[in-house]
């Protein structure tokens, strides 16, 4: 015969199988969703300063201040498997010192609950936009671009970009 501690240990591993298949469901039924949106980026203003970097040698480089807009509707990415967005704004631009530099200078999380449709306006950088020397300054390829990344309940987490893209030309001082 079978003891009660062989009992609870059956019913136990099939009640973790059936919990495992239905995770995988969850999972499957949301896999190839596309998650992409259209975003409207617009940068307002842009203040470069030079100034003296303290983190390493006694040189001065180049702190920007960007004040953008962000306009977009998330609402189709949220389904019953995203817990929560994780959105940030990223500048991309290149130096002679360095083929890519890469920037976050925004983020926001967003819960399910929450307004998933972003209209801000004259949002400052949360994050300091330092370059590694003097490469800001007069340049004109840096973009602005809005990521996030999908927090599901269950499966992978994809990052997403949106599909604009703020070509920053105001940063001629």
């Amino acid at each position: 015969m079978n003891t009660v501690l062989s009992r609870a240990n059956s019913l136990f591993a099939f009640s973790l199988s059936v919990m495992a298949a239905l995770t995988f469901g969850c999972f499957i039924t949301t896999a190839f969703k596309e998650r992409s949106v259209p975003v409207s980026i617009a940068v307002s203003r842009v203040v470069l300063k030079n100034v003296e970097d303290f983190t390493g040698p006694r040189e001065r480089s180049d702190l920007g201040f960007v004040t953008f807009d962000i306009t977009a509707d998330l609402q189709s990415i949220f389904d019953w498997n995203v817990k929560q967005l994780f959105l940030y704004l990223s500048a991309e631009y290149s130096t002679k010192n360095n083929a890519l530099n890469q920037v976050v200078l925004w983020d926001k999380i967003i819960l399910r609950g929450d307004n998933p449709r972003l209209f801000l306006k004259d949002m400052k950088s949360k994050y300091f936009f330092f370059d590694d020397g003097n490469g800001l300054k007069g340049n004109r390829n840096v973009t602005l671009t809005l990521s996030w990344n999908v927090v599901p309940n269950a499966g992978i987490l994809p990052l997403v970009t949106g599909y604009s893209y703020a070509p920053s030309s105001l940063i001629k001082y």
